[in-house]
Formats: C-alpha cells, sequence, structure tokens
C-alpha cells in the first residue's frame, strides 16, 4: 500500500461551554483534517488544533508544512516502511509538531487498516475501554462550583481544575469545588505554567494543610524552568505532573533524568504524532514514572489516536481525553465511542474512523 495523495481541510466545531485557561478562551473549535490516500483506495485520517499559544501551530503553518514539506517527501512511500517514514517527519523541518502529528496518525491509521488489526491492539491491546475526567474551565468559584456539580451528575469521577489566573481566586475556586463534590471525587489542578516556584509551592502545601486531596497538580511553572518544576516537585507531597515542559522526547529525557517531576502528560500534538509518543511512553516506563493521554481541543480523530496509545501502554494511567465531549457536534464517522467519562475503543481497523463531515477547503 502506497501512499497516493495527501489532502488537507477544516472543520469548525462548535463548543457546548468556553474553554478557558489561564493562557487562552476558546468557542469553537477549529481542527485541520489530513487525509491520506493510498494506492489500494483506503484512507487514513489524521488531525492537528491549531494552538497557538501551546505549539505554536496556526492553520497557515499547518498546511504549509504539510503541503510545502511533507506531502512532496510522502508521495509514493509504503505504509510498511514506518521508520523511513518517521526519518522524515522528524528530519524534514524544525518544530511544526502539528503538522507532523497529522501526517503520522493518518500513516498508523492506514497501517493498521492495511493489517486488519485497531491501533489499541497493535499498541499492546492492555484494554479496550478507558475512563477520563473532564475540565472544568477557569471562571469565577460559583460557576466553576456549578459545573463541577454537572460533571459529577453526568458520571465523572475525576475533575481537572484549571487555575492560574488569581492565588486567592484559586483558593476559593478549589474550595468551592471540593465542598460541592465530596471526598469520594478525584480533584486535579492544572495552572499552565502560571505561577513562580516559590508562589507554587506556598499554594500547594496551603492545599495540602487544608485537607483539599489534590491528587496532582500539573505545570504549576513556566515550561522552559526545569529547574523550577524540580524545585516544586522536591518541596511538596503532592505529585508533579510536567505538561508544556514535556514537548519533545529530549524533554521527557531531561525531565527523567532530573526528576523535575512525578508524571507526564503525553499529547500527541506536542510530541509530533505516535512514534515519538511511544518513545516518551518507554522512557516513562524505565523511569518507574507513569502517564496521562492528554489532548488539546480537537475532534475524535486525534482524541481516538490518543485513546489507541493509552489503551496500548500499562504505564499511560490517566486520561484526560475530554475534548470530544466537549464538542456541540460530532462530525467524525466511527472512531471511539463516548458515554461521558467512558471511551470504549473501536474494533474496526486502525482508528476505525470512515470520514469526517463539514470539511472545508483549506488555503496555507
Amino acid at each position: 500500500m502506497k501512499i497516493k495523495e495527501i489532502r488537507i481541510g477544516l472543520v469548525h466545531i462548535p463548543l457546548k461551554k468556553p474553554f478557558i485557561t489561564a493562557l487562552r478562551r476558546v468557542e469553537v473549535a477549529e481542527d485541520i483534517i489530513v487525509q491520506i490516500l493510498s494506492d489500494s483506495g483506503e484512507s487514513g485520517f489524521g488531525n492537528a488544533p491549531p494552538t497557538y499559544k501551546i505549539t505554536g501551530d496556526g492553520h497557515g503553518s499547518v498546511a504549509g508544512a504539510i503541503q510545502d514539506i511533507l506531502t512532496p517527501a510522502l508521495i509514493g512511500r509504503d505504509i510498511d516502511d514506518l521508520e523511513d517514514i518517521w526519518h522524515v517527519l522528524d528530519t524534514s523541518m524544525q518544530g511544526n509538531t502539528s503538522a507532523k502529528a497529522a501526517v503520522d496518525i493518518a500513516v498508523y491509521d492506514l497501517f493498521g487498516k492495511q493489517y486488519g488489526i485497531p491501533l489499541y491492539r497493535l499498541f499492546g491491546g492492555r484494554t479496550s475501554s478507558l475512563t477520563s475526567d473532564l475540565t472544568i474551565s477557569l471562571n469565577k468559584p460559583e460557576e466553576m462550583m456549578q459545573d463541577a456539580i454537572e460533571a459529577v451528575h453526568r458520571g465523572y469521577t475525576a475533575l481537572k481544575i484549571k487555575v492560574g489566573e488569581d492565588i486567592l481566586l484559586d483558593k476559593k475556586r478549589v474550595r468551592a469545588v471540593r465542598e460541592a463534590v465530596g471526598p469520594n471525587i478525584t480533584l486535579r489542578l492544572d495552572a499552565n505554567q502560571a505561577w513562580k516556584p516559590k508562589e507554587a509551592v506556598r499554594i500547594i502545601r496551603e492545599w495540602e494543610d487544608a485537607g483539599m486531596d489534590i491528587e496532582l497538580v500539573e505545570q504549576p511553572v513556566r515550561a522552559d524552568d526545569f529547574d523550577g518544576l524540580k524545585f516544586v516537585t522536591d518541596h511538596v507531597m503532592t505529585d508533579i505532573m510536567a505538561d508544556e515542559a514535556a514537548y519533545t522526547v529530549r524533554d521527557v529525557w531531561r525531565l527523567l533524568s532530573m526528576r523535575a517531576c512525578d508524571m507526564i502528560n503525553i499529547k500527541l500534538m506536542k510530541a509530533g504524532g505516535l512514534h515519538n509518543a511511544l518513545d516518551m511512553a518507554a522512557m516513562a516506563k524505565a523511569a518507574g514514572v507513569s502517564c496521562m493521554a492528554g489532548c488539546m481541543l480537537e475532534s475524535k480523530v486525534g482524541i481516538t489516536a490518543a485513546a489507541s496509545l493509552m489503551a496500548g501502554k500499562r504505564c499511560m494511567q490517566l486520561a484526560d481525553l475530554d475534548a470530544a465531549d466537549l464538542l456541540a457536534a460530532d462530525p467524525v464517522r466511527g472512531g471511539v465511542s463516548y458515554n461521558h467519562s467512558k471511551l470504549i475503543l473501536p474494533e474496526a481497523p486502525g482508528l476505525g474512523i470512515t470520514g469526517v463531515e463539514g470539511v472545508c477547503c483549506l488555503e496555507k
């Protein structure tokens, strides 16, 4: 099976509620859809949500990278030549990890379809179902409390609370949510790089002393402050997770060698696709560090790919794959099945995706 053509388009999907963090506010998810057509007539699907504040990638840069660099280098290559394809993705250009991830996912989808195997089984087949947390956007404490209550009523047992805008408000937000949902709901906090190291230690210790029972705090300091992240990790009892700091395979190696964090959040759009994410997971496993399968605001294409990785690998212990449940519509035919917090992996080959509706042309 050889790569015959690579098509790209854009799909607009409104969110049920605005998604608000310390870095950005989003009301409509704009997802670039990649379709790789093979000479056998089979198609593989990938996606790339432009995320300027995190990956630095936008519509134009993703489209240009795929059309001008990746497509000419990949047309005519056999899907079986995975190692050569990964080499092209890794060495053809610097950065552009979202474009690389979209193509990588589509190639894996085709590979699974060629051999009639679901990706989660190809990656290890540990489980066919997952449980995800749900993100509670950054808002006033009373609004976050209400959102948390609604999430619990829908069956979520773990919530990721966005913090980082204002420390005093953060304290009120966390306390309001904890008091509203009770002691049996798992709370994870995501500061999105908002604090300085000593500031982070102080506020996390206050939550520990107050009995807030926080499972983990994600990326409390700047992404490039590895020493600061280690300082926080070494001075609190709560587990610290690296997210924006864990961007490349080398980043993960450095974090693990420094013991700068307790956990790693692996996101395909940061990693440049599944092949690098697999390397990250292998390193974390060797270091005895658990990982989370995370996502951006993307369609079910990327969610299915990330869920397949987690379902295959034992070191992937936590799921933050709620993006598709945050969307008001689902244009993707096939893929992972959602019942709020529960994700069921498809048994169809590859990603189990047969098409994406509402895709419009995307110009560079």
